[in-house]
């Protein structure tokens, strides 16, 4: 999602503000307005943006978007539980899908991942959530104020490292908070900030 770091929200083609970044595809757009910080709630929910951002290591988000229905279908639906059961031939499988991102240790990680989820005594969702800020946070302005890490995003990669999770680092966790809606970072004069009523079609 990278762009001018010192640009505010740009004006669309239909006249409203958005983070720069959403602007230079229609799928960027959707996902920006329709998913992009909004609160997601559920292990399945989770395990598959958990999984996304860690395939995005290295490359364009606008990749992964562009494949998210061939990993959702290679990947089960991302249910943790059916994951968890994948064996060396399935990686095999995997490794040969061009509809996905051929990572063996991205496609490894996945699957001890699932394994971890399962082996969790709470929630994925009670224990993301428990490392959302527990005050407001900065509003930005520009892409330059948005982190890349937070003193949560260590804690929350640290905890889940600790209950088996695998190529899962603060920076990765950080984008999770985002994408998951644990922290706002639509900058302040975006039309998706905060109320959806402010989107256009939006009442």
């Amino acid at each position: 999602m990278a762009d001018d770091p010192v640009r505010g929200a740009v004006a669309g083609p239909d006249g409203a503000l958005r983070c720069p970044w959403a602007l230079s595809t229609p799928l960027y757009t959707d996902y920006h307005d329709t998913e992009w910080g909004r609160p997601v709630r559920d292990t399945v929910g989770l395990f598959e943006r958990i999984t996304l951002e860690a395939f995005q290591s290295g490359l364009s988000w606008l990749t992964i978007l562009r494949k998210r229905p061939a990993f959702r279908a290679a990947f089960a639906g991302f249910d943790p539980a059916a994951v968890a059961a994948f064996d060396e031939p399935r990686v095999t499988t995997l490794l040969a899908d061009a509809g996905i991102v051929r990572n063996r240790r991205k496609i490894e990680a996945t699957i001890a991942n699932a394994r971890a989820v399962l082996a969790l005594d709470d929630p994925l969702e009670d224990i993301v959530w428990s490392f959302a800020p527990s005050s407001p946070t900065a509003v930005p302005r520009t892409l330059a104020e948005v982190p890349a890490v937070t003193t949560e995003s260590k804690a929350l990669a640290k905890e889940l490292r600790a209950r088996g999770f695998v190529f899962l680092g603060p920076t990765t966790a950080y984008a999770l908070m985002q994408a998951c809606g644990l922290v706002d970072d639509h900058l302040a004069d975006c039309v998706a900030r905060g109320a959806d009523a402010r989107l256009p079609g939006k009442t």
